[in-house]
């Protein structure tokens, strides 16, 4: 080629006395350098051993010790860690295995530590793990994220809230257990996300996580994760209330029965409407269309009322947000919404 293929690395000549000189011509380089944070909060998680740590000591190596380039706290690491810095394939870790700042991470000299492992070693990896071992690396990490904010609480809290979404993880191929949610309108698995927050602070922090068919009910598991958080919740922050919060699909009789018999917990559970809960609230409904028709704008208000379904043991206290929604060149539409609770304050209280 006789044109000049030289990058130009000269900036700004003319605002400079000396030049700025941009090159990238460094062997050992990585694009991920922001990734080193990444371990520094896994380090949060225990004195002298991470979350990622942890959770390895749950998984038996029943590999040949002779035969091993990479413990499996050394396989965990390097699919955490990309997974977090956007690598979701272990198929990329055939152009990750030599990136210096990937090598820091799992614990080996970024220039002349070996490589990371490839992508059928991280295959192998992930499918070793059975029933027994995904159960104890759940409870550990429910374990260590209620530790860590123990420690940071000096244990004490007013109130620990524990939140159970399901949420849709698509699925593009012919994976085991992946099925046709109507809800989500695709085929997926249906994981069930636990979180917990203290008292009034707004954050969030994931401690359960259940992989699930994509074709299960919202229910599926929640008694369980809510027994096991519970009974840490308690060793933890003894003096504590627990207070539960669902979305509508848990609204079942099993899992009140399970919330109604644990002492000092309270509950807050999204219902489903219905022709009963409907007729229930059309007083309070009437009343927001009439405030909705003077002001010209969205209008709702409180009212509570007892209910029970049919499959239920005894009436329940249903909390009604009666809501008259309006929007631009629509008619205005109601929009009664309801949440099924045992906590004692007055609807005009509820939020």
């Amino acid at each position: 080629m006789s044109d000049s293929t030289a990058t130009e690395c000269y900036l700004f000549p003319e605002l400079y006395a000396r030049p700025v000189v941009l090159q990238f011509d460094q062997t050992q380089g990585s694009s991920d350098g922001g990734a080193v944070l990444l371990a520094a909060a896994n380090r949060r998680y225990g004195p002298g051993e991470g979350l990622i740590e942890r959770l390895a000591v749950c998984l038996p190596d029943r590999r040949q010790a002779g035969k091993v380039d990479h413990t499996f706290v050394e396989l965990l690491r390097q699919r955490t860690y990309g997974l977090a810095c956007g690598y979701p394939d272990a198929n990329d870790a055939a152009r990750l295995g030599a990136d210096p700042v990937h090598k820091m991470l799992v614990g080996r000299d970024p220039v002349k530590g070996l490589d990371l492992a490839s992508q059928s070693t991280l295959s192998r990896f992930e499918n070793a793990a059975g029933p027994q071992a995904l159960y104890r690396m759940g409870m550990e990490l429910a374990q260590c994220v209620i530790e860590r904010h123990s420690k940071r609480l000096g244990g004490r809290a007013r109130r620990v809230t524990i939140d159970l979404d399901p949420t849709d993880d698509a699925t593009h191929g012919a994976q085991q257990l992946s099925f046709f949610n109507a809800h989500y309108d695709n085929w997926c698995y249906l994981p069930m996300m636990g979180f917990v927050s203290f008292d009034d602070e707004p954050d969030q922090y994931l401690c359960a996580a259940v992989l699930r068919p994509g074709n299960v009910g919202a229910t599926a598991g929640a008694v369980g994760v809510l027994r096991r958080l519970m009974k840490l919740i308690r060793a933890s922050f003894p003096r504590a209330r627990i207070r539960v919060r669902l979305d509508g699909g848990f609204a079942s009789p099993a899992l009140f029965e399970f919330l109604d018999g644990e002492p000092g917990v309270e509950y807050v559970v999204a219902m489903a409407s219905n022709a009963v809960l409907k007729r229930k609230a059309e007083e309070a409904v009437e009343v927001a269309r009439l405030m909705s028709g003077l002001t010209g704008a969205t209008e709702h208000l409180y009212s509570e009322t007892l209910y029970a379904a049919g499959s239920w043991k005894r009436e329940r206290r249903v909390i009604i947000k009666a809501e008259v929604v309006q929007q631009d060149d629509k008619a205005p539409k109601d929009n009664p919404r309801f949440v099924v609770t045992n906590m004692k304050q007055t609807a005009s209280g509820a939020r």
